[in-house]
């Protein structure tokens, strides 16, 4: 077996085609046809089912991809360290952080990285769920995990400072002209604009409302912290979301809440990160991460 192969064997299973894979691996298509029936006859099983919808893994196929993403993952962190000089460093790091959590400050922070290494490549998603990054962290797939401190949490992690979390309520809702947080008690009666069920986010407003006796009703579920905001300011409903997740425009809809609520940020590191890895967590470290003032009464 070879690396190679386990590339084209991703490829196809994410593409769900060999046509799709060699578009996107920049090859002859015959040429991945032939790695993978390779790879399946040395393996002695088959790794995806044809449909009429294109290839999918089978049950040996995936769990044989799973270890396949390590060892990809693996071999390009390796090549990148390699070739890291003094004052060089090419190659890609993966990472991903619990969803809206820091929007603000992930801009500055990979802007200075790509002034320092140009050639480093950075790939950034959101994970909703705190479980299944915590799953990627395990598996080693991530070099840099961006995510609220838990009972779970690595002993090794790193803690960055605490994400203030905000209501953000619609145009000319009565709670915009107090001058304090708003009471989570005031709001009784709201409905909210919640996230996806398995969502971390959706577990904190659900912890905060059950601490003040509230029962939410919902008015929708969404995705994305964005779409989240911008309904709320609609008037749709209220919703409760990281600070540094309020896109810019909807500062003034956004007011801290009474009683305060707020997680530990950290960061957690594969373990022998390299330079690159280090470099971000630095930077990440000098963004600010609190940001109550940003959201005080306009006069």
């Amino acid at each position: 077996m070879s690396l190679r192969q386990f590339e084209y064997a991703l490829a196809v299973a994410e593409e769900g085609s060999v046509t799709a894979a060699a578009e996107r691996l920049h090859v002859a298509q015959p040429s991945v046809s032939q790695q993978i029936r390779g790879l399946e006859r040395e393996l002695g099983v088959e790794l995806f089912d044809r449909t009429p919808t294109g290839l999918v893994a089978t049950a040996v196929g995936r769990a044989f991809l799973r270890e396949a993403e390590v060892a990809v993952s693996a071999a390009r962190k390796a090549r990148a360290t390699a070739r890291a000089g003094a004052d060089e460093l090419v190659g890609e790091l993966v990472v991903a952080a619990q969803m809206g959590f820091g929007t603000r400050q992930w801009p500055g922070a990979l802007d200075a990285l790509r002034r320092r290494f140009p050639r480093l490549e950075v790939t950034v998603f959101e994970e909703p769920s705190s479980a299944e990054l915590e799953r990627l962290c395990r598996r080693g797939v991530l070099d840099l995990a961006l995510m609220a401190a838990c009972e779970r949490s690595p002993a090794d992690a790193h803690r960055l400072g605490e994400e203030e979390f905000v209501v953000v309520l619609g145009e000319g809702h009565p709670q915009l002209a107090a001058d304090d947080p708003v009471d989570l008690r005031e709001l009784a009666g709201e409905s909210w604009v919640r996230f996806d069920r398995d969502s971390a986010l959706d577990g904190v407003l659900l912890s905060v409302l059950r601490d003040n006796d509230l029962t939410p009703a919902t008015a929708a579920r969404v995705s994305q912290t964005a779409t989240a905001v911008r309904w709320a300011a609609q008037g749709l409903g209220v919703t409760l979301v990281p600070a540094s997740a309020v896109p810019y425009g909807y500062e003034h809809l956004a007011r801290p809440v009474f009683p305060a609520v707020s997680q530990p940020v950290i960061a957690v590191l594969r373990q022998g990160a390299g330079p690159g890895e280090t470099a971000l967590l630095d930077l990440l470290r000098r963004e600010t991460w609190t940001e109550s003032a940003s959201f005080a009464p306009v006069s």
